[in-house]
């Protein structure tokens, strides 16, 4: 008979003492954690569901700041308007003519007579515009002037009662890079929206759309703007009018916290006259000069200036002596380059007229002018541009 192969030992050794306590312990933890997982539904078995109140903890006062903040937008919010316009078109099958929508924006009252500012861009192409005040009253508007080189318009609205205040207007002058601004205005069509921020730089230059004409001097901020914010007011902490919100740099569209505000003293300039004559009319020296020869000329001479390309016969600045390019029989001679604007430097046509836009028809202005390799001082009275 064969013997059994694997016979059992005679003696099993004892359980090791630890691996029995290790056991115990992963039970327990195991335990906990199930209680742990299920300890909100027994909770919601044992607590009662009576669905009391909770009690409204004291708020305490407004910071300062938070008051001022509220002040300035309810003070401010009765002079902001909301603008829908609206285009005419034809059907080209039927040849009906009907309205549809074409756009919103913003704009502020500007005086007691019911003028209303905003931008250029909101209106333009538009065939009717309708005003919103705060208090929802609508009235169609009028179009008193524009002058799209400023990106700013006037409207007209008859109200007859309860005329809603004109907003208080201030200075851009003195604005120093870092103090608090704000904006109300009606971005995306939510009405009479507050944002705030900081004046982030000055004196920004934005090229127009389609090769329009660029305009400078503006404020740039990070308060939040966005598509029908543009035509709104831009206020200082004061409450003030500081600037007209618009526009904005972004890739996507929406604020990217970089926007531009025409400031104020362009505004007070521009306004007026766009009230008194329906149009504006810009000082000018007389001059004939081109943005992209102007690029082209810079670069080839190393001069940076504006390239006087021609000056019109009985023009302040043929009076002052200027000179245009001239061609003869040896040859093309170069004209005078404007370098500079009451000591203020110019290498564009574009920022030269935003220089001379500082002044009024009438003020003499001093230009440094660049001719050959000599340089002089020459003093222009300015006259209107056409």
């Amino acid at each position: 008979m064969m013997p059994d192969p694997s016979p059992a030992p005679a003696n099993q050794p004892p359980p090791d003492p630890v691996m029995r306590r290790l056991t115990r312990l992963g039970l327990w933890v195991a335990a906990l954690m199930l209680l742990w997982h299920f300890l909100p539904t027994i909770e919601s078995w044992l607590l009662p569901r009576d669905g009391t109140p909770r009690t409204v903890a004291a708020r305490g006062d407004l910071a300062a700041d938070e008051k001022a903040t509220i002040e300035l937008f309810e003070k401010a919010q009765d002079s902001v308007v909301f603008i829908a316009t609206a285009q005419r078109v034809r059907d080209a099958w039927t040849r009906n003519v009907f309205t549809v929508p074409r756009g919103s924006g913003s704009g502020f009252i500007w005086d007691d007579a019911g003028h209303v500012v905003t931008n250029f861009h909101v209106i333009k192409g538009a065939s009717s515009a309708m005003v919103k005040l705060a208090d929802g009253r609508d009235y169609p508007a009028a179009l008193v002037g524009a002058s799209p080189s400023h990106d700013i318009a006037v409207l007209r609205i008859g109200v007859g009662f309860k005329r809603p205040p004109p907003v208080p207007v201030g200075t851009s002058s003195d604005l120093k890079v870092g103090q608090k601004v704000f904006a109300i205005g009606n971005p995306f069509g939510l009405d009479w929206t507050l944002t705030h921020g900081i004046v982030s730089a000055l004196d920004r230059s934005l090229a127009g759309e389609r090769d329009g004409p660029t305009i400078e001097h503006l404020i740039q901020t990070d308060a939040a703007i966005n598509p029908g914010n543009s035509g709104g007011p831009l206020l200082d902490s004061a409450g003030r009018l500081i600037g007209i919100n618009t526009a904005i740099y972004s890739p996507s569209g929406a604020s990217a916290g970089i926007g531009f505000a025409v400031p104020v003293d362009t505004v007070m300039r521009v306004v007026p006259q766009l009230i008194r004559h329906g149009q504006y009319t810009r000082p000018s020296l007389g001059i004939e000069a081109d943005e992209q020869l102007n690029r082209r000329l810079v670069a080839a001479s190393g001069v940076r200036g504006v390239f006087v390309l021609r000056v019109q016969a009985g023009s302040v600045a043929e009076k002052a002596g200027l000179m245009g390019v001239s061609a003869r029989a040896e040859g093309i001679t170069p004209g005078d380059v404007i370098t500079a604007v009451e000591g203020k430097a110019v290498d564009t046509p574009s920022r030269l007229l935003a220089r001379l836009d500082d002044f009024k028809v009438g003020d003499t202005v001093r230009l440094t002018v660049r001719r050959g390799e000599q340089t002089r001082e020459v003093a222009v009275a300015l006259q209107p541009g056409v």
